[in-house]
């Protein structure tokens, strides 16, 4: 299927690994014109020699609103203007609630889910001007449903919310608003990689008993669905939270 992305002006956070750096190559590979943004010089220099050099580097933290706007200007300076925005920087902290510092609560919500609504509005406006876009936020089967720690689940769940809410506003612009909701995906900076190597074992019972698949997920599942919901293949979903987790959710919808 050819996803019409040839050319295409596209964006991804926390590009420089995992789930980013995956949705970075499928993009590279349709031919889209493809630039990451992360914390560390290193790791997007990294990234960029592991994608044979065919992507555009932007160092950015994302926990801060002026560097938020330096990104998108910054962007928008090299490139013209922007077709698709794929928010997919985030990460956990904390525990409990109850034994978690209110620190952690605000540094949560300024990572997986501020970061995410004001780039989507700075870029909107750009995406305005041209009656089309996509912007793809990745979110996770647990801003779905309980489970996780607790402050990246508000988080993402919040994120979910805001995704419909975008979208139903801006769809009349030509603009789609989707999320991706992961369940437990494997790559070689995650947190699974840490557990399986500490409890080899229970992590085989955890696949077992919580993942129907009967294994973990890879960052190229990921990246092929985001790949398609920023076609024009996917004219008509708009504002939808797609699960991508080999069952692991235990929702009916």
């Amino acid at each position: 299927m050819d996803l019409q992305l040839n050319g295409k002006k596209v964006l991804i956070t926390g590009g420089s690994k995992g789930i980013g750096k995956a949705i970075a190559k499928a993009f590279v590979s349709e031919g889209a014109d493809v630039s990451i943004a992360a914390r560390r010089m290193e790791a997007l220099e990294k990234a960029k020699a592991e994608l044979d050099g065919r992507v555009t580097i932007f160092q950015a933290d994302l926990t801060s609103s002026v560097e938020r706007e330096n990104l998108i200007q910054s962007f928008i300076g090299q490139k013209g203007t922007i077709d698709v925005l794929i928010n997919n920087a985030g990460g956990s902290n904390g525990s409990k609630a109850a034994a978690t510092d209110m620190e952690l609560f605000y540094q949560a919500m300024e990572l997986n889910y501020f970061s995410a609504v004001h780039l989507s509005k700075l870029v909107v406006e750009h995406m305005k001007r041209e009656r089309n876009g996509s912007i793809i936020n990745i979110t996770s089967v647990f801003g779905r449903e309980s489970g996780g720690k607790v402050t990246y689940n508000n988080a993402k769940a919040a994120l979910i919310s805001f995704t419909k809410s975008l979208a139903d506003e801006v769809i009349s612009d030509g603009i789609r608003v989707n999320s991706i909701a992961p369940g437990s995906i494997l790559h070689e900076t995650g947190n699974w990689i840490k557990r399986i190597k500490e409890d080899p074992e229970g992590m085989k019972e955890f696949v077992k008993n919580e993942i129907p698949a009967g294994r973990f997920g890879t960052p190229e599942e990921i990246a092929n669905v985001a790949a398609f919901l920023a076609s024009n293949q996917a004219s008509w979903i708009v504002g939808a939270s797609i699960n991508v987790d080999g069952g692991q959710s235990r929702m009916n919808f």
